[in-house]
């Protein structure tokens, strides 16, 4: 089954070879979604968040091994992007309300809205691998550091750039408004 979701149309930007060949190499890794944690608080926090937000996302995601996949693939591709957790679930909740197979108006797929140019421009060029879980998550975290890399860590003019509405309040305040109640439930 197909979902619409909302999504502006993000255009497809010019990279220099180096911005190419580095976002291919983070996409192309093959490491498996297992989180690499080295100490007892490490572990302890990590099991508390997985435990608070599979309770939030059993809305979203009825099926309890669904919710582990997805929680432990997003922390392992979250963390090793650099982003915040809270920021990519607000991100995900806004983009998609968490369908895996979302489909935008503008052609965006899946969790974090994927625009298939992106499988072209980093990918092997198939687009529809960015309805597998690890994949988009993936796409989607490394997309969204590029954007807040390029936009100098500016959180609303990244958000902007990765949605294609930058310089629009309207998508970076959902988002925001979407990761302040991810933070008070899980932070």
């Amino acid at each position: 089954m197909v979902f619409n979701a909302l999504a502006a149309a993000q255009i497809e930007e010019p990279l220099s070879q180096a911005v190419r060949t580095a976002l291919t190499a983070a996409v192309a890794a093959a490491a498996p979604p297992e989180p690499v944690l080295g100490s007892e608080p490490e572990r302890q926090a990590y099991a508390q968040w997985r435990a608070q937000c599979n309770a939030l996302l059993t809305r979203w995601l009825p099926q309890p091994v669904d919710r582990q996949e997805f929680l432990q693939t997003l922390w392992y591709e979250a963390r090793r992007a650099g982003l915040s957790l809270s920021l990519v679930l607000g991100l995900i909740q806004t983009e998609s309300a968490f369908r895996k197979y979302a489909i935008s108006s503008a052609g965006a797929r899946g969790y974090m809205q994927v625009m298939p140019f992106w499988t072209r421009t980093i990918g092997d060029g198939d687009e529809r691998k960015l309805f597998h879980l690890q994949t988009n998550l993936r796409f989607g975290c490394v997309i969204l550091r590029y954007c807040l890399d390029r936009e100098q860590g500016d959180v609303p003019l990244g958000l902007g750039r990765y949605n294609g509405s930058r310089g629009q309040a309207a998508y970076p305040n959902a988002v925001l408004q979407s990761q302040r109640r991810w933070q008070l439930q899980v932070d």
